[in-house]
């Protein structure tokens, strides 16, 4: 398993799992799963409505706490300095832990204009230890600006939607030169169209891999952190087996040439719901 340090050097696992859309009754045991099968990355959120279960979860398994590394997210209704602040408490009451790996703000939610602000309450929750490392989800290059020239920690994640078909990679090159590291989610493409494509599944066979291993392996060697999400044991453990072989550059030149800026979530300067 591959880590990258952050800039505030924190190591973070290139591969680890994520909860989104995962349900209470299930998050119990997928995480434990998860964390059976090696994931040692848990990507959770407040408007998951899954974080006390993943806390359950981690309690339960036998990884100390130092060896996972925990995200947890603040959601648009609590922007602002201090709900910032409160909304970081209550995370880690129901995570039952004292300390995050990451926090991170969930949407820019621009209409509303409370990002940097809400950013500033992240580097004081980062001082006070609640947090080893702070950074974003969903933000544009316009808003990264923004926070790298009135903030004083630059983000060290912008967790925004990526995969094949939405390669993101000029957000991926303005990132890369200001040392942030760009995090997939729906990697996969909630199981979408980019799994059915002809192009993966014939690179697919011929690694006799599935095609979301293909996709999870091209989101590797892109230097992307990714965190697939599924509640089947099987597939956990599959999302996992992907360090035993690698694409060569013909097909990663192939899965590139698939960008086409389809999304499957909103934009997010249009995503200003509370």
């Amino acid at each position: 398993m591959k880590t990258f340090k952050l800039h505030d050097k924190v190591e973070m696992p290139q591969l680890g799992f994520g909860v989104w859309q995962v349900e209470e009754k299930d998050a119990v045991p997928a995480v434990t799963k998860a964390i059976e099968t090696g994931y040692r990355s848990i990507d959770t959120a407040a408007v998951y409505k899954n974080e006390r279960q993943v806390g359950e979860a981690i309690a339960k398994s036998n990884v100390p706490r130092e060896e996972l590394f925990i995200t947890t997210k603040v959601w648009n209704a609590d922007q602002g300095y201090d709900a910032t602040i409160k909304a970081m408490d209550e995370s880690l009451e129901k995570l039952g832990l004292e300390y995050v790996d990451l926090y991170l703000i969930h949407w820019p939610t621009p209409e509303f204009d409370q990002y940097v602000e809400t950013y500033k309450a992240l580097e004081q929750l980062q001082k006070d230890g609640k947090t080893r490392a702070i950074g974003v989800c969903n933000f544009e290059i316009e808003h990264l600006q923004r926070l790298l020239e009135e903030c004083d920690v630059k983000p060290a994640i912008n967790q925004v939607e990526c995969h094949p078909f939405l390669a993101q990679n000029e957000l991926k090159q303005f990132c890369r030169e200001n040392d942030i590291h760009v995090e997939a989610w729906s990697p996969l493409m909630q199981g979408g169209e980019v799994l059915k494509n002809n192009a993966v599944q014939v690179i697919a066979d011929k690694h006799g891999k599935t095609a979301a291993q293909v996709v999870i392996r091209w989101h590797i060697q892109n230097d992307t952190v990714v965190i697939p999400k599924s509640v089947t044991p099987s597939r956990i453990e599959e999302n996992f087996d992907v360090f035993d072989f690698e694409l060569p550059e013909e097909d990663m030149a192939q899965l590139n040439q698939l960008d086409k800026g389809e999304r499957k979530g909103p934009h997010p300067n249009e995503m200003n719901v509370r």
